[in-house]
């Protein structure tokens, strides 16, 4: 059996890993086009600011290592073209301009995804750069070392790090976003407006609610910003815009959402039953609303890769869908959220009701407390579909449990009884998400004939 794997990050090292171990006299060989493998981009902004002194930790596999399990690894090889009816490819030796065919029995598509690049002008101008690989990691510090202002388009989880890691070595630097609150799409407002006061009072310069026109230059390199409310002067641009999926060489040969998200059933197949694929070149099935969508995250790119091991010839194991949590530490701040936001789920057209509480992570009579922020979203039945949690104190995890809460369809009536520990050093008699859930079960009490609306109860 020759197997054929397209990109090898994430997902794609997952799925080769499982795919050799299961199924040792196979043949597998890997494309790749860059000339590293598994490399771990989350920590970019890690190793920009000095906190991840050597890059080399940053990956967590090598072509070596695929190598001891037997698989032939191609790498600086860009695949031209797939036949998914003839299980052809075609590929060229970057290092060398040879083309390559080769033929296959099973595909998986591992191709991930890239920068989204906006076409305006001045685009081509240097020290316009992109935050995806291990190359551009490499760029960013090189050319960060002679820039004093910086630049970053895009107010996501990648652009705000990146912000942090530039202050965190003296530059001044500017945040552009065309939504009016930074780290929309992960949080309502109650959590933007505490991390953008945060990120003023370090002095990054918040230029909200605009759309980038161009860029202009001198000598080759970008030195301002055109937008659509006013131009800023800088000497670097890091794009962090957002990414596509990578999968131009199976269009019109499997199904995809219209932005070209590989679309693949419980098992990792595509509509060709011959064809694989995950990781960030596919849609997920996002739990809280049923549906596929495009949520790009290292969690569910390794997830889906040890899938298509696991199920390369027989469904086995189901995949069981995301809820997309995820987390970030912007200075003294941890943040962390999970399914929708209260913005996202009546966009999506649902009847949801919010509660948002402050409560002390531990006793009052404790040395020390911080204060958290907790916002639960819920549907009228009590089904929460959507948790944000915020605070000085590190109690992100709360975020993983409610997460579980999610995939599980638990209400706010059980999350408010269900069984935690208490332990003074650690929470209160009644747990934080016990509270949350006390508080939205007396919401739907007092309003379940009213619409949706988000209401803030306040817990001393």
């Amino acid at each position: 059996m020759k197997i054929a794997v397209i990109g090898c990050t994430h997902a794609g090292t997952a799925a080769v890993k499982n795919i050799a171990a299961q199924y040792p006299q196979a043949q597998v060989t890997v494309y790749e086009r860059n000339d590293n493998i598994s490399f771990l981009s989350c920590g970019i902004a890690l190793h920009v600011g000095g906190v991840v002194k050597d890059a080399a930790g940053l990956f967590y596999s090598n072509p070596e290592e695929l190598a001891q399990l037997g698989v032939v690894t191609r790498m600086r090889h860009d695949v031209l073209a797939i036949d998914v009816e003839a299980k052809t490819l075609k590929a060229r030796n970057l290092e060398t301009g040879e083309l390559v065919e080769d033929n296959f029995d099973k595909l998986v598509m591992t191709t991930g995804s890239w920068p989204i690049i906006p076409q305006m002008e001045g685009i081509e101008l240097g020290n316009i750069q992109l935050c995806k690989n291990y190359g551009h990691a490499r760029e960013i510090i090189a050319r960060a070392n002679d820039a004093q202002h910086i630049t970053v388009i895009g107010a996501g989880y990648i652009g705000i790090e990146l912000v942090e890691a530039f202050r965190d070595q003296g530059k001044e630097v500017t945040l552009i976003d065309n939504m009016d609150s930074v780290m929309a799409k992960y949080l309502d407002r109650e959590f933007t407006d505490l991390a953008g006061k945060e990120l003023q009072e370090r002095g990054v310069q918040l230029a909200l609610g605009r759309t980038v026109k161009g860029f202009e230059g001198a000598d080759g390199k970008v030195n301002k910003v055109l937008t659509t409310n006013g131009s800023f002067d800088t000497e670097m641009v890091v794009l962090c815009i957002g990414f596509r999926p990578g999968t131009d060489l199976l269009k019109d040969q499997v199904d995809m959402l219209p932005g070209g998200a590989i679309l693949v059933d419980d098992y990792m197949r595509t509509s060709n039953p011959d064809v694989m694929a995950a990781g960030d070149s596919c849609a997920v099935r996002y739990n809280p609303t049923g549906k596929a969508a495009y949520i790009p995250l290292a969690t569910n790119a390794v997830r889906m890769g040890t899938l298509v091991g696991m199920n390369l010839l027989t469904p086995t194991v189901r995949y069981q869908g995301t809820q997309g949590t995820s987390a970030i530490k912007l200075f003294d701040w941890n943040i962390a959220s999970t399914g929708m936001t209260e913005a996202a789920a009546l966009a999506a057209g649902m009847n949801v009701k919010t509660i948002t509480i402050h409560e002390n992570n531990r006793p009052e009579f404790m040395p020390t407390y911080e204060d958290v922020l907790v916002k639960l979203v819920f549907e009228d039945d009590g089904r929460i579909v959507g948790a944000q949690i915020m605070s000085r104190a590190d109690m992100t995890q709360a975020a993983n449990t409610l997460s579980v809460c999610i995939h599980n369809r638990m209400t706010v009536q059980e999350l408010a009884f269900v069984d935690f520990f208490f332990q003074p050093h650690y929470n209160k008699p009644w747990n934080l998400l016990n509270t949350a859930g006390l508080a939205a079960m007396a919401l739907l009490r007092e309003q379940q004939a009213q619409p949706a609306q988000a209401v803030k109860v306040e817990v001393a």
